[in-house]
C-alpha cells in the first residue's frame, strides 16, 4: 500500500498544481517526503538563520534531475501547516537552482484562493525585495555545512516553470513509484 501523497496527480491544468507542504514558512526543520517508504523524515535541523522564507513542499508525481520530487515554494503571509495539500496553487515562476551540480528547481506559486494577500498574477506582484531575499536564502542555505555547493542560476517566469514541470512530470511517468 502506498501513502496517499504518492497517488495524487500533482498537475491540475495548465495554470495550477497541487503541492504537499513539507516545511512551513519560518521553520528551520528540514523535513523531506520519502516516497519509497511512504512517510516524512526529519533530514536535519538547520540553524534558525536558515528558516524557510516561504512554505516549502513538493509537487506529487514529478521527478527533478536530482531524483526527488520537484520542489515548490507556496507564498502566503502565514505559515501553512506541515503535511497539508494545497489543492490549487497558481504557478508564477521558477528558481533555477543547482545543488551539488544537479538541477534542483523551485517552482514559485501562490494558493489559488488567497483572499487575504490578494490575486497575484506574476512574480512582479511579489516584489523585488521578496525575490532578492529568496535568491539570497537559496544561495547561502548550505554555507555552514557545504560551502559553495549551491547556486541560484536565475529566475524564470511561468512559461519556463511549466516547461520544467512538464519535464519532471514526464520523468516521473517513465519511472512510476505509485
Amino acid at each position: 500500500m502506498s501513502y496517499p501523497f504518492n497517488r495524487i496527480d500533482g498537475v491540475n491544468d495548465d495554470q495550477t498544481l497541487k503541492v504537499v507542504i513539507e516545511i512551513p514558512k519560518g521553520s528551520h526543520h528540514k523535513v523531506e517526503w520519502d516516497r519509497k517508504s511512504g512517510y516524512f523524515i526529519l533530514d536535519r535541523i538547520e540553524p534558525p538563520i536558515f528558516a524557510k522564507p516561504a512554505n516549502y513542499g513538493f509537487i506529487p508525481q514529478t521527478l527533478d534531475e536530482d531524483g526527488d520530487e520537484l520542489d515548490a515554494l507556496v507564498v502566503s503571509e502565514a505559515p501553512l501547516p506541515f503535511g497539508i495539500v494545497v489543492p490549487s496553487a497558481k504557478v508564477l515562476g521558477v528558481i533555477k537552482y543547482t545543488d551539488d551540480n544537479e538541477a534542483d528547481h523551485k517552482i514559485i506559486c501562490v494558493p489559488g484562493d488567497d483572499r487575504h494577500s490578494g490575486n497575484y498574477q506574476s512574480l512582479d506582484d511579489l516584489g523585488k525585495d521578496w525575490l532578492e531575499q529568496i535568491i539570497h536564502h537559496f544561495n547561502h542555505t548550505k554555507d555552514l555545512s557545504k560551502p559553495n555547493s549551491v547556486s541560484v542560476d536565475g529566475i524564470g517566469g511561468p512559461d519556463e516553470a511549466w516547461e520544467i514541470i512538464r519535464e519532471c512530470q514526464g520523468r516521473a511517468q517513465s519511472q512510476p513509484w505509485w
